[in-house]
């Protein structure tokens, strides 16, 4: 079966770059801090915002966060924050990026308290995927148990941007979550 001819969840069929997405990186699991990093940052930016136009930035966002490395982020001083800010390769919102550069911070806190900050973020769901069976796209929900629980302990620890749907479109993204639709090609291959 040719690549467009794949029966995929609904929501990424809107253009090329969203497909990729779908069918490399939605919903596969996440052991690298620097990728879950990236994506909270990425899903902290896209607050208020659809995806899509974060996705259609990524290569912008990259490059304005030093390749989502978070120790270089934690670094970055009023000066870079304003470089940043003129930025027409990212969203350029202030309290976002100042959040972005204050979550590094608190980023290295978790991972300097559980090893990494794979070990505490899997924690949630106690170390394994979550597997939902969906059969539309209205019945998967913007929060859950676990994500109140994670967003809650997130801003407890001084995260921004962090509240339960943010969260739960990170835990989708990176597979703590397979919220893949049943009719879907990547259901079982996550």
């Amino acid at each position: 079966m040719a690549n467009n001819e794949k029966v995929r969840c609904p929501w990424c069929l809107k253009f090329e770059q969203y497909i990729q997405y779908h069918d490399e990186e939605w919903g596969v699991a996440v052991h690298d801090d620097n990728i879950h990093f990236e994506f909270l940052i990425l899903e902290g930016a896209q607050a208020g915002l659809s995806w899509s136009t974060i996705l259609k930035k990524r290569d912008g966002y990259r490059k304005a966060f030093a390749d989502f490395d978070p120790v270089k982020v934690a670094r970055f001083t009023e000066a870079r924050i304003e470089k940043i800010l003129l930025d027409p390769g990212i969203v350029r919102n202030r309290l976002k990026v100042n959040a972005a550069v204050s979550n590094a911070k608190r980023f290295l806190e978790v991972q300097k308290e559980f090893g990494s900050f794979d070990a505490y973020i899997w924690g949630f769901v106690n170390g394994k995927p979550i597997v939902n069976k969906w059969k539309s796209l209205n019945e998967v929900p913007a929060t859950t148990k676990e994500s109140d629980a994670l967003s809650k302990d997130l801003i407890k620890r001084g995260f921004k941007f962090v509240g339960s749907t943010v969260i739960y479109s990170h835990m989708q993204a990176c597979g703590l979550v397979n919220d893949h639709l049943i009719t879907c090609w990547r259901y079982n291959k996550v």
